[in-house]
C-alpha cells in the first residue's frame, strides 16, 4: 500500500509520462521542423553565450522539464529557507571564529566586508541568488532526491536565459504537445527578470530613492560569458517603460558623495562583479571607490553579504555543532535533508555524512566512489573531479593538487544526477534521442521562485562547458 507522499509523488511520474507520449506522437518530419524552429527562435531572442569574442546560440533542448504546483511550493520553501540562512553569514563570520575559518576571506576582502556591513544592511539585505541543485521531479519520492549542490549569490547566470527558454518552448513546443493531448495544461513559472526588477524597485523604496536610476554593473567589455545585460535593459524598457542602464565599474564616477554613470546618478545597482575583481581593478590603477560607496550606502544588489559566496558555506550548515549553534530547529531539518555534506579539504578531524568523527584525508581517499573534489571559489565547473569517474591513483593526484593549492578546495558528497532523453537533430535532418544529465537552479525571493534548468552529456553540467538549456513548465 502506497504512502500519501508516494501517492502524490506518482502524479509527477504521470505528468512526465503524458508529456513524453505527446512528444512521441509528433511525426518525425514535423518534429524535425519543430526542433529547427526552436533553435531559430532561440537565436532570434538572443539565447546566446560569448566565447572568445564570438557569440554562439546556446542549445535549447525542446522537451520541457515539468513540475506540479505542490512541488513548486516546496522548492520555494526550501530555497528561501537556505537563502535566509546565507543572508546571515556576515554576522556569523564576524562573530564566530569557526565560521570565519571556514569562509576565510583575503585581508582586503575582509576590510570591505567590515566597512560595508552595517545594521542598516542587516535589516535590508537584498541578495538575488541561484541555488544549484539536483532533483528528480518524476520520482514518486522526489523530495528525497532534492540535494543542493552550491550557492551562487551574485552575478547569477540565467536572468535572461531562463525566461527566454521558457518563452520559446511555451510559444512553439507546448502547442505541439497540446495538439496531441488537449487536456495537458502547462504554463510558464515565475520570470526571473520580473523577480529581479521587483527586488530592485523595492530596494529603491527601502533606501528612500523611489523611481531612482537602476544600473546593471558587470565586466561590460569582457568577451566571454552569457550575453545578458543588454537583453535585460531592452526587456525592461519595452515591457515596463523603465530606463535601466548598463555600465562597467570603470565607467562609474564618485562626485559629492554620489555615484554617477555619465549624466545619470546611480541610485541602485545590480552587480555581476565581485570584491576580488574590484581589488584587482584598483591594483591596475582603476577607481573602485564608486563601487565601494554603493556597497557602503546599501545601494547594491546583491549586497556585500554575497561576498561570502563559497562552496564551503555548506560546511557551516552541515557541521552538526555549527548548525546547532546558529540555526533554528526547522532550518537544521532542511539542511540535514537537502544539503550535500561538504568539507574544506585539509588535514583535520571532522564528522562524516553519518555523523562519525574521522580523520578527513584518509576518509576522502577511502570513499572516492561517493565524493567529488572542487575548488572552493571557482565557477563554471572548473577543476571538478568526480571520484567514481577516475581511478584511485588519479583521485589521489587530485587530492594532492587540492592540498598543494594556495586556494582552498572542498570535498562533497556526490549527487545522483537525473538523466533524461531529449530529441536532437542530426546533420542529415533526421531526429534521434540522446541522454542528458539535468541540473536545476532555484532563484528564490519572497514572491516566488524562478527555475533554471541546464543539461549536459557530461556529469559536470554547465553552459560554460557547452551544455544546453531547458525550458521549465508548471502543470496547472
Amino acid at each position: 500500500m502506497l504512502t500519501p507522499a508516494e501517492e502524490v509523488g506518482l502524479a509527477g511520474i504521470r505528468l512526465a509520462g503524458r508529456v513524453q507520449r505527446a512528444l512521441d506522437a509528433i511525426p518525425p518530419a514535423e518534429l524535425a521542423a519543430l526542433l529547427r524552429s526552436v533553435q531559430e527562435l532561440a537565436a532570434a531572442r538572443h539565447l546566446s553565450y560569448q566565447r572568445d569574442g564570438t557569440t554562439e546560440t546556446i542549445r535549447l533542448l525542446a522537451s520541457p522539464v515539468t513540475l506540479r504546483q505542490d512541488q513548486l511550493g516546496y522548492l520555494h520553501y526550501v530555497s528561501q529557507t537556505i537563502l535566509n540562512c546565507l543572508k546571515r553569514l556576515p554576522d556569523l563570520y564576524l562573530s564566530d571564529p569557526a565560521v570565519r575559518e571556514i569562509l576565510r576571506l583575503e585581508p582586503e576582502e575582509e576590510a570591505w566586508l567590515a566597512e560595508c556591513w552595517t545594521p542598516a544592511h542587516r535589516e535590508n539585505n537584498p541578495i538575488v541568488a541561484r541555488l544549484d541543485a539536483v532533483v528528480d521531479l518524476s520520482n514518486a519520492m522526489w523530495k528525497d532526491t532534492l540535494r543542493y549542490v552550491e550557492p551562487n549569490l551574485t552575478g547569477i547566470g540565467g536572468i535572461h536565459l531562463a525566461p527566454t527558454c521558457d518563452g520559446v518552448l511555451s510559444d512553439l513546443v507546448v502547442p505541439a504537445l497540446q495538439a496531441r493531448d488537449p487536456t495537458l495544461v502547462l504554463q510558464r513559472g515565475a520570470d526571473l527578470r520580473e523577480l529581479l526588477l521587483q527586488e530592485l524597485l523595492e530596494h529603491l523604496e527601502a533606501t528612500g530613492r523611489p523611481n531612482g536610476q537602476i544600473v546593471l554593473v558587470d565586466p561590460k567589455y569582457e568577451l566571454d560569458g552569457p550575453d545578458e545585460p543588454e537583453s535585460l535593459v531592452e526587456h525592461f524598457r519595452e515591457r515596463y517603460g523603465i530606463r535601466v542602464l548598463h555600465a562597467d565599474p570603470s565607467e562609474l564616477r564618485l562626485r559629492d558623495g554620489e555615484v554617477w554613470y555619465g549624466d545619470s546618478r546611480v541610485d541602485v545597482a545590480y552587480r555581476d562583479y565581485g570584491v576580488l575583481d574590484l581589488i584587482e581593478l584598483e591594483r591596475e590603477g582603476g577607481d573602485a571607490r564608486p563601487m565601494r560607496a554603493l556597497f557602503a550606502g546599501n545601494r547594491m544588489v546583491s549586497s556585500i553579504a554575497a561576498e561570502l559566496d563559497q562552496k564551503s558555506c555548506w560546511e557551516v550548515f552541515t557541521d552538526p555543532e555549527l548548525a546547532r549553534r546558529h540555526l533554528t530547529a526547522e532550518e537544521q531539518q532542511v539542511m540535514r535533508r537537502h544539503l550535500l555534506w561538504t568539507r574544506l579539504v585539509a588535514e583535520r578531524r571532522t564528522t562524516t555524512p553519518t555523523g562519525e568523527s574521522v580523520d578527513l584525508l584518509p576518509f576522502i581517499r577511502r570513499e572516492r566512489e561517493t565524493l567529488v573534489l572542487k575548488p572552493n571559489r571557482s565557477y563554471g565547473g572548473e577543476g571538478v573531479t568526480l571520484g567514481p569517474s577516475v581511478s584511485q591513483s588519479q583521485w589521489d593526484d587530485a587530492l594532492a593538487t587540492a592540498l598543494a593549492d594556495e586556494d582552498r578546495w572542498v570535498v562533497q558528497q556526490i549527487a545522483s544526477i537525473p538523466v533524461r532523453e531529449f530529441p536532437l537533430l542530426t546533420p542529415d535532418g533526421s531526429v534521434h534521442r540522446e541522454p542528458f544529465y539535468l541540473v536545476m537552479g532555484f532563484a528564490p525571493t519572497r514572491y516566488g521562485v524562478s527555475l533554471v534548468a541546464r543539461a549536459s552529456q557530461k556529469q559536470v553540467v554547465n553552459v560554460a562547458l557547452q551544455g544546453g538549456e531547458c525550458g521549465v513548465m508548471i502543470s496547472t
